[in-house]
């Protein structure tokens, strides 16, 4: 059984659109492309690295996919090894030639594609960016860790991580740590229901 991991970078007002750069995912007129890149120190780096220095394939939505695929291919062999390595797993509308090596579509309904792809042998399946692949994850209880980085900057409307459609759940804080430039990364676990109580005064 496979692992879902989800990283994912966000504003304070839970905005995950376009944290790489101007031009990344215009969708919805969003004009703040690259908020997160200010931001990065020798802390985010370490972690990143440790993310990325284990054993891993990835799930990723078409977006998130040709953004990668164009870049990734062509950046120095030392920091993209791992993802070039990776066993792509893309969720696509669409029939795309996946020319990016080590790709695969999924077929059929994602949802269940992915819930089978975690039934099988494997290292852990990571996913990273992929807003509307996400939605879906998340509705149908997919995601075994969340590791979101929250940034001190807000931007308004966009693409959120826990968007319209998501099923309340509890988290559990089981990790996190401060950048010197004060974002947050957490790594929080599904816990089950929510414990609602009451502070009202009998």
């Amino acid at each position: 059984m496979r692992r879902l991991i989800v990283n994912t970078f966000l504003t304070l007002d839970g905005v995950m659109q376009a944290p790489g750069g101007p031009g990344e995912d215009d969708d919805g007129g969003f004009r703040h492309g690259g908020w997160s890149v200010t931001y990065w120190d020798e802390l985010m780096g370490q972690t990143m690295g440790a993310t990325m220095g284990v054993p891993f394939d990835m799930v990723l939505g078409r977006r998130t996919y040709d953004i990668f695929a164009a870049h990734w291919p062509n950046a120095p062999e030392e920091d993209a090894k791992p993802l070039n390595d990776a066993t792509k797993y893309v969720a696509s509308r669409g029939r795309p030639a996946l020319r990016w090596r080590n790709s695969t579509l999924i077929d059929g309904d994602v949802a269940e594609g992915v819930a089978a792809l975690k039934r099988t042998d494997g290292p852990e399946l990571q996913v990273h960016g992929s807003a509307d692949l996400l939605q879906t994850l998340v509705r149908h209880g997919l995601v075994d860790e969340f590791r979101i980085w929250t940034f001190p900057v807000v931007v308004g409307p966009g693409k959120r991580l826990f968007g319209d459609g998501t099923v309340p759940t509890a988290l559990r804080l089981v990790g996190s740590s401060v950048s010197s430039t004060g974002v947050l990364m957490c790594t929080y676990q599904p816990a089950g229901e929510i414990a609602t109580g009451s502070f009202a005064l009998d």
